[in-house]
């Protein structure tokens, strides 16, 4: 038995030793950043600003490779049949959270097969509604739809997007009935909002600033638990009238299952440094968007509760995918 138990120790400390050496020298080549979302979206920039700033700070080149397609489930299934070392990275949202129970078909799970290695940052959304809803604040908007139940309407980009999910939340949260118009893309739901086809839209807080400032639309709330930095005069839905309510667009990068545990925490470090920054969250703030720093145990836990999240809301309102 001590022979045995001695035997083991060994194996262990070899694999242990091997693991911290491989980390040693990992990166020794280009580290690849797959996104799986249309080249020059949010997704896409901030990839490019991490890839810019690991390159700096780990020395060896970081590469972005946009993957677009079959809402995100493309490009994500390369990096899960990618081998796990450390050399292919996905760039990742809640669109994959949310995937996890409107696409229970797709041919990878979230957590059975990546590891999660940092968040990266979230932003806000706002409610808009166009200037003819006789609506100006949340309570104003929760009484309209109340005395007009499947009467008001909000269009999205598409079902089980993050501004469809906004919306079916709230719906959720609120009590309140609206109907959903989804359309293929957000271009087209703005310009319908605008144009009064539609009363109602979540959408992005950058893009809607200044939309909101030419009095093309009017803003309702934002959807953080906190004032957006770009919206300050704007309140939260959470104080606003439904509490604790929160619906954001979140980044962060995962590896393939079984990349080694060292490569992970130093990845984590790395992009929580990055994130850290006094340049950055500056330059992100006048974006809208806020860092996000957790360990990975606390990214996955993370990422667990919003599966969950998400599962209970496509489950209440029967979503389906297209």
């Amino acid at each position: 038995m001590k022979t045995f138990i001695r035997g083991v120790f060994v194996v262990v400390s070899t694999f242990a030793m091997c693991a911290a050496a491989f980390a040693q020298t990992w990166p020794a080549r280009p580290v690849k950043i797959i996104v799986p979302f249309a080249a020059g979206g949010p997704a896409d920039n901030y990839a490019r600003f991490i890839a810019q700033r690991l390159s700096e700070s780990l020395g060896q080149s970081f590469v972005v490779d946009d993957r677009p397609g079959g809402g995100s489930i493309i490009g994500t299934d390369v990096v899960a049949k990618s081998p796990a070392d450390g050399y292919t990275l996905l760039l990742m949202s809640n669109t994959h959270t949310v995937n996890e129970t409107l696409m229970p078909g797709k041919p990878f799970a979230l957590m059975k097969d990546f590891v999660g290695i940092a968040p990266i940052n979230y932003s806000d959304l706002v409610l808009v509604a166009n200037p003819s809803v006789p609506a100006s604040n949340l309570k104003e908007l929760l009484a309209l739809a109340k005395a007009k139940p499947g009467k008001v309407n909000y269009a999205s980009s598409g079902p089980g997007t993050p501004y469809h999910m906004a919306g079916e939340l709230f719906k959720s949260m609120s009590g309140v009935y609206l109907v959903h118009i989804p359309y293929k893309g957000s271009s087209g739901a703005r310009t319908d909002v605008m144009g009064g086809q539609v009363e109602l839209m979540f959408d992005a807080v950058t893009t809607m600033a200044e939309v909101i400032k030419a009095g093309k639309v009017k803003a309702i709330a934002t959807t953080g638990l906190q004032r957006s930095s770009v919206l300050p005069d704007v309140p939260t839905v959470s104080e606003a009238g439904v509490p604790n309510y929160e619906a954001t667009i979140w980044l962060g990068l995962m590896a393939p299952k079984g990349t080694p545990k060292a490569v992970v925490d130093r990845l984590n470090e790395a992009v929580s440094k990055i994130a850290s920054q006094p340049d950055v969250k500056a330059a992100w703030g006048k974006q809208g968007a806020t860092p996000l720093v957790m360990t990975p145990a606390a990214f996955d836990k993370y990422l667990q509760d919003d599966i969950a999240k998400w599962s209970r809301v496509i489950k209440s309102a029967n979503i389906k995918a297209e």
